[in-house]
């Protein structure tokens, strides 16, 4: 694992931290370690049966290494992702005190090589726990 510097606008600071060098299929597992992947899909939060996106439900985009983050809002940022982008995913923050089981509600945050772009969002719509 090599550690790399890079700027986050969104925690507006430098950070180092410990990056994997190649796209993996691995999640970021301790509070500010970051992965590279590529982007799957882009999607809204709610979809019909049968598929079809329900506009302004909130963004969702996952992830070749089976990653997803949801927002009941629509984040620009997520929504101008594409499929097979590159992106570096870092753990931001996981809940505390959750059921045995219940890995809902970690927070990611995600850069977009292509676009510029980063986004902090929970892996799911509840945090561990909740509904």
């Amino acid at each position: 694992m090599k550690k790399l510097l890079f700027a986050f606008p969104a925690l507006s600071a430098f950070l180092t931290v410990p990056v994997h060098a190649a796209p993996t299929t691995d999640l970021p597992d301790q509070i500010g370690t970051c992965v590279f992947t590529h982007v799957k899909s882009v999607e809204t939060r709610l979809q019909e049966s049968g598929g079809k996106p329900v506009p302004d439900s909130g963004s969702a985009i996952s992830f070749v290494n089976g990653g997803y983050q949801v927002s009941y809002e629509q984040i620009p940022e997520v929504d101008s992702s594409q499929a097979g982008d590159k992106v570096m995913m870092c753990l931001a923050s996981v809940p505390a005190n959750c059921p045995a089981g219940d890995n809902r509600g970690k927070v990611y945050t995600t850069t977009n090589f292509r676009t510029g772009h980063s986004w902090t969002l929970p892996d799911s719509e509840h945090d561990c726990g909740g509904a």
